[in-house]
């Protein structure tokens, strides 16, 4: 952890770190891509891989915890749930270091049990925080949030490690709830750019992107 760090030294660590681990395990990808949204992208960012490399995963979920420390406070939420797939792993490890009860909620309602769609044990009123590992259109956090508080648990914030710019913040704003992440792509791409890790084409690819979104 970092806690020796003040905020303008954690951030720029973090933007660093995250931005290394990203050109080593090779996380960030060009070509044409289909989104779980149905949207189709020139740009992919696969951090399923990062629980592959345990330094990385490790130096991860510590960026993680210290982000929620920092920006959120530990008393502000009673639960973590975290959105399948990608957002598992890192939700599971929140949870385990700050002490709070972990759920998550189901792409699909499950056919045999209890026919729930929010699994684990989730007490009416049970502030939830929702951890995926990125945003973009915000729609399967939007859902898991309708999710949790049709089971009586109340969300209001929701955090990522990267946002991808492309609505998700917008979405769930009008939804009630703050998106918080670590780092916008835009600033991930620049950053790889100045370390050589991305090529100039590449850098407009996704500054592009993010303004044909935004447009």
């Amino acid at each position: 952890m970092k806690d020796d760090l003040s905020e303008d030294e954690f951030w720029r660590y973090a933007e660093e770190e995250i931005c290394q681990i990203l050109k080593r395990t090779a996380a960030l990808e060009f070509g044409t891509f289909k989104l779980s949204s149905g949207r189709i992208t020139p740009y992919y960012v696969d951090l399923r891989v990062i629980p592959s490399f345990p330094d990385a995963f490790r130096k991860v979920s510590e960026i993680y915890i210290d982000a929620i420390r920092r920006k959120l406070g530990e008393e502000s939420f009673d639960t973590v749930s975290g959105i399948p797939l990608a957002g598992m792993a890192f939700a599971v490890i929140v949870a385990f270091h700050l002490h709070k009860s972990f759920i998550y909620v189901r792409q699909t309602r499950r056919l045999s049990g209890r026919e729930r769609k929010v699994e684990g044990v989730l007490m009416p009123g049970n502030r939830v925080l929702l951890i995926d590992d990125l945003v973009t259109t915000g729609l399967s956090l939007e859902r898991a949030a309708e999710a949790i508080k049709a089971e009586g648990g109340v969300v209001t914030d929701a955090f990522v490690l990267l946002d991808r710019e492309e609505g998700g913040k917008e979405r769930l704003a009008r939804n009630g709830i703050t998106l918080h992440s670590v780092l916008r792509i835009t600033e991930v791409a620049k950053r790889l750019y100045e370390m050589n890790a991305i090529g100039e084409e590449e850098l407009k690819i996704v500054l592009n992107q993010v303004k044909e979104r935004k447009s």
